[in-house]
């Protein structure tokens, strides 16, 4: 029997997240930090595609990175 692969599930790093944080957080979590192309929706953009970067890992870890990079960018605006 062929062993099945894990799905893997992206989280797309906002632009404008300082790279301390991308970096400590591929440090921290068991995740990779990958380009993806993404269509931005702006009033002049539509449908243009951007190469955006993203943390792509298993569901769980997904979860914690979301949550985990969201109270660090609160801290960091609230600043």
């Amino acid at each position: 029997m062929a062993e099945e692969e894990e799905k893997l599930f992206d989280i797309l790093i906002p632009p404008g997240v300082p790279q301390k944080l991308i970096i400590e957080i591929s440090k921290k979590f068991d995740v990779a930090v990958v380009d993806r192309k993404e269509k931005i929706k702006f009033a002049n953009m539509e449908g243009d595609e951007r190469e955006l970067l993203a943390f792509r890992g298993k569901l769980e870890v997904m979860q914690q990175v979301e949550k985990y990079m969201r109270e660090q960018l609160n801290a960091f605006i609230q600043k």
